[in-house]
C-alpha cells in the first residue's frame, strides 16, 4: 500500500463523522459531501506526518470550511436555507442503516437544524462543534478567530437560542409511529375533531414547495393547521405514503404512480405532533436518494 493510498483509507475511516459535522453545520446533504471533499483536498496537499490527531485535524478542516460556505451564503445574497427546508435523510421505518445512524446519532430532526438556520455562522460552529461533537473550545477558538472565552460564549448564546426553540421529540419511535398513523387516519378520514386531538397547542406546519409554490410558508398554533385539513386529505387519498424514518423521527414518503410527490417529517413531543415539515420541492426531491426506502 502506497502513502498516498494509506492515507485515503484512514480519512475514509473518519468520512461518516465528518459528513455528519457538516450536515449540522450546512442543512445541506450536497453540500456536506463538498466539504468533506474539500478535507480530503486539504489532507492530500498537507503533510500528513505533522499531524497528530488526524481526525481532530480533520474535524477542524470541515468546520472552517462549512465556516466559509455559511459566510459566502451571506456575502452573496444568494437564497439562504433560512428560507427553505433543511435537506432530509430518509430511510426504512424497519431497517438500520449504519451509516445513516452516524450521520443522525443524536436523532437531529428537521426542526432543530431549522432552528439553526437562525443562528450566526460563528453561533452556529461553536454550538455544533462544542455541544453535538464535544470539541473543547481550545480547538474551535481558532477557527472562528475568537479567544476559548469568547467561543464559549458563541456557544452559550446559540444554547440559548435553540433550547425550547425546537421540541424535544419523544424517544420511542413505536409511540411517534402511532401518533403519525393517527394524524394519517385523521387525513383520509376528514376528521377535523381527531387531527384536532393529536396536535400541539403551539403545533408549527412549515411546507417547502420550492419555485411552485412560492418558497417555504410557515404556519403557527392549531386552527391554522387543523384549518389544512383539506389538503391533507388530498394528500392521503391521492398517493400511496410510506412509513419511513426521517431524520431519525417516524415520518412519511408519499408517491404518485412510483414517483416521490411529498416527504412529511414530524416532532412529536409529550403525545403530540408539535412540528410537521413537508418538502414538496420537485427539483429537490429529485436529488434525493430513495435506493434504500426498496424492500
Amino acid at each position: 500500500m502506497t502513502p498516498h493510498d494509506f492515507l485515503a483509507d484512514q480519512f475514509q475511516g473518519h468520512r461518516p463523522h465528518l459528513k455528519a459535522v457538516a450536515y449540522r453545520m450546512l442543512g445541506s446533504l450536497a453540500e456536506a459531501e463538498d466539504a468533506v471533499q474539500e478535507a480530503w483536498l486539504r489532507l492530500a496537499r498537507s503533510d500528513s506526518a505533522d499531524i497528530d490527531n488526524l481526525g481532530g485535524w480533520l474535524t477542524t478542516v470541515v468546520g472552517r470550511v462549512c465556516l466559509d460556505m455559511l459566510r459566502s451564503r451571506k456575502s452573496r445574497r444568494e437564497e439562504s436555507l433560512e428560507e427553505r427546508l433543511p435537506d432530509p435523510v430518509i430511510s426504512r421505518a424497519d431497517v438500520a442503516d449504519p451509516e445513516q445512524e452516524v450521520l443522525l446519532a443524536d436523532s437531529v430532526g428537521l426542526a432543530l437544524l431549522v432552528v439553526l438556520e437562525s443562528l450566526t455562522p460563528a453561533e452556529r460552529l461553536a454550538f455544533v462543534l462544542h455541544d453535538m461533537f464535544g470539541l473543547p473550545f481550545e480547538q474551535i477558538a481558532p477557527i472562528v478567530d475568537r479567544t476559548p472565552a469568547t467561543a464559549k460564549k458563541l456557544a452559550s448564546r446559540a444554547r440559548q437560542r435553540v433550547r425550547g426553540a425546537a421540541p424535544n421529540p419523544d424517544p420511542d419511535l413505536s409511540s411517534q409511529r402511532r401518533v403519525v398513523d393517527a394524524f394519517l387516519a385523521a387525513a383520509r378520514g376528514g376528521d377535523f375533531a381527531a387531527l384536532v386531538s393529536i396536535l400541539d397547542p403551539d403545533v408549527v406546519l412549515r411546507a417547502d414547495g420550492g419555485m411552485l409554490t412560492g418558497g417555504l410558508k410557515v404556519l403557527r398554533g392549531v386552527a391554522a393547521v387543523a384549518g389544512q385539513l383539506a389538503t391533507f386529505q388530498r394528500m392521503a387519498t391521492s398517493t400511496t405514503t410510506h412509513p419511513a424514518l426521517v431524520n431519525g423521527l417516524a415520518g412519511l414518503v408519499n408517491t404518485i404512480d412510483d414517483q416521490l410527490f411529498s416527504v412529511m417529517s414530524f416532532t412529536i413531543s409529550d403525545g403530540k405532533i408539535a412540528t410537521i415539515d413537508i418538502l414538496s420541492d420537485p427539483d429537490r426531491l429529485a436529488r434525493l436518494d430513495l435506493a434504500d426506502l426498496e424492500p
